[in-house]
């Protein structure tokens, strides 16, 4: 037997039983007079029938609402069809259901700042910033942006906003002004929340210079609001135009009664944004229905969140992780939110934060997970973890050698959940399951009501090989539409163009004997050297296993009327890529994937240019090394390192 045929977990009789899963196939069951042996059973009844799916959902989710009698209303086109069309509900009252003095979230600024808000605490904020939004005119539809950190402050502004019917949206204090400008500057908010600054690794980092230029650059922006992070923030709101501190901004409003305007079910409620790489990023809005729904689908049958249980995701508010977690708060569960470096006290400061909070789902990144692998970080050894029953990674493929280290390092008994979606549906289409075992290097799952297939270059539907992820029908999170996109033209190109009356998301990925998912990278980075298609991702694992390489990027350069595959490798301190390095590079993705896998040229540089949420950027780089511009370097964290890549003498012969 293979090592991949054999489970590296599997949950427990007792954790099968108190599971939430358990407990809605039981619902399903009744409801439907039918049996429910297995999950596929449980999936393939959620996606023939998503109508009655998503009406159970609701029921078990106990979504405070009007439901309608309508649970979905197709016509014709997939993009057309409208969930719950009757419906009338609010995002933010479903996620403040609880009034109590247990707490409802925590928050470490690294080892800087702690502090920690009771449901009532919560409530009371938003009360008071609900109030004053009422009072600067903010209406239905407005905008509310965040150039926030990831902190209770923020939470509570998106959910005053949302509590209105006014839209939130929000990137991170990180990035750059024109990063900031391209995205709010399309959406025009009237009110915009930032903090007085920021800790990052343990330094201080002052804003005020970015917040001029962009409170000054966006003509809509009536109001600056300051958080108080570093205590600075009358100082800071003194420089900034049109600025007061968050004190100054609702200190005439005593906390009471909120208010929530029931809207429609796609009613907007937020805006996000692609990573923008290649142009201006895209404004995807979601509904306030189908963001709640598929959001509590996810924290409740698939992550088993249970009321009281503590939920870490280390994200920022650029990414839709954050989102994501925020949500976690209609499950009834504490959020435990973090700002700063995760590799703060030589990476042991988010373990430190799991241990004092008994953390019981802890989120992440692949590359952080690599990163701790790489410096030999062994938390089990050092932290309490008693409490954890799941790790979720996403951001990028997790590679096989990753599930192994989780394992060994940080906890037997836990569900290693790899998780993949995106910012277009504010969600996963395949992601974890805590009813299910784990096989090393694989999504346990296809999400319940995702009819995802994987289809071929002819768009046949395909078991065991590689191609399109696509969606075959409609589910809740589908975007409401592109900001400012009026005939809907920008938002069929992006996901309907390939495959007709079919969502195709553009991931590169296959579905295993076990029904689980394997991602082999994003579509439009593919490799083809002899027109053989190849995933970025199948080189990368086995490149991340050498304790030399901190980071890598892969592309095809056209060349002698084909592509050939070219490996950039950022090593660590010290190290050299000689010839024995590299030969032994050579020879492990020759043995661990095919020889058409192994690179015609491996190039040392000094850098990886990744966007801010910390994804690398291979378009980026497979323009830039073809002499083709790159036409939104706003967009990356650090697009200096992009001309890393431009002149090599090694792409020349």
């Amino acid at each position: 037997m293979h090592a991949a045929d054999t489970p590296i977990w599997q949950p427990s009789p007792s954790r099968l039983a108190g599971s939430q899963l358990t407990a809605f196939t039981r619902l399903a069951e009744t409801l439907d007079e039918r049996r429910y042996p297995d999950y596929h059973s449980l999936w393939q009844a959620s996606v023939s029938r998503p109508e009655r799916f998503w009406s159970q959902l609701w029921d078990y989710a106990a979504v405070t609402g009007d439901k309608g009698s309508v649970a979905l209303a197709e016509h014709g086109h997939m993009r057309d069809a409208r969930f719950f069309p009757e419906a009338r509900l609010n995002y933010a009252e479903n996620l403040l259901r609880r009034r109590d003095d247990t707490l409802a979230m925590v928050f470490w600024g690294e080892d800087k700042v702690q502090r920690e808000l009771s449901w009532w605490e919560l409530s009371d904020l938003v009360s008071r910033l609900q109030q004053a939004m009422l009072a600067h005119g903010i209406v239905e539809g407005d905008r509310v942006a965040g150039y926030m950190p990831n902190m209770p402050e923020t939470i509570a502004a998106m959910l005053a906003a949302a509590s209105l019917g006014a839209i939130w949206t929000s990137c991170s204090p990180d990035f750059g002004t024109d990063g900031a400008i391209d995205r709010f500057g399309q959406t025009a908010p009237r009110l915009l929340f930032c903090p007085d600054g920021y800790w990052y690794n343990g330094k201080q980092v002052d804003i005020r210079d970015k917040m001029r230029v962009i409170a000054s650059s966006l003509p809509s922006v009536e109001k600056v609001i300051v958080v108080p992070y570093l205590e600075q923030a009358e100082d800071v709101a003194a420089a900034i135009p049109k600025a007061v501190t968050l004190d100054g901004f609702v200190d005439t409003f005593v906390a009471s009664e909120l208010l929530f305007r029931r809207l429609p079910f796609n009613h907007p409620l937020f805006i996000l944004y692609s990573s923008g790489t290649t142009g201006k990023p895209k404004c995807i809005v979601h509904g306030h229905g189908g963001t709640l729904l598929q959001h509590q689908k996810e924290h409740l049958l698939h992550a088993d969140i249970h009321a009281g249980d503590r939920l870490f995701y280390f994200t920022t508010c650029g990414w839709m992780m954050w989102n994501w977690l925020v949500s976690g708060l209609a499950s009834g569960a504490t959020l435990m939110l973090f700002d700063g470096s995760p590799f703060a006290k030589n990476g042991h400061i988010l373990w430190q934060y799991a241990q004092a909070y008994r953390c019981t789902h802890f989120g992440t990144s692949a590359k952080y997970l690599d990163g701790l692998r790489k410096i030999d970080l062994q938390p089990r050894h050092d932290y309490d973890l008693t409490c954890l029953r799941a790790v979720f990674s996403t951001g990028s493929p997790l590679v096989a050698e990753s599930f192994d280290w989780v394992y060994d390092a940080i906890k037997q008994d836990i569900n290693l959940a790899s998780i993949s979606g995106g910012t277009d549906i504010v969600s996963c289409f395949a992601l974890g399951c805590s009813n299910l075992p784990v096989y090393r290097g694989e999504l346990q799952c296809r999400g319940l009501g995702m009819a995802v297939e994987i289809r071929n270059e002819q768009g046949q539907p395909v078991l065991g090989e590689k191609g399109e992820l696509v969606c075959t029908r409609p589910f809740p999170s589908m975007p409401v539409g592109f900001w400012a996109d009026e005939d809907g033209e920008k938002y069929r190109k992006a996901y309907f163009d390939r495959f007709d009356n079919v969502w195709c998301h553009g991931d590169y990925a296959e579905l295993t004997a076990h029904d689980g998912m394997v991602i082999y990278g994003r579509s439009d980075a593919v490799l083809n050297p002899g027109g053989v298609r190849i995933g970025t991702a199948e080189i990368y694992r086995q490149v991340e296993t050498f304790a030399e390489v901190l980071e890598s990027i892969v592309v095809g350069q056209r060349w002698d009327d084909d592509e050939r595959v070219v490996l950039f490798l950022k090593l660590r301190d010290g190290q050299v890529l000689d010839a024995a390095l590299t030969a032994a590079i050579r020879d492990k993705i020759k043995n661990g994937a095919s020889p058409r896998h192994v690179p015609a040229r491996i190039i040392a540089v000094a850098d990886i240019p990744k966007t801010i949420s910390g994804k690398i950027v291979e378009l980026a780089v497979k323009n830039v090394i073809h002499g083709e511009p790159v036409n939104n370097l706003s967009a990356l964290a650090n697009p200096e390192a992009l001309q890393l890549f431009a002149g090599l003498p090694e792409l020349q012969s």
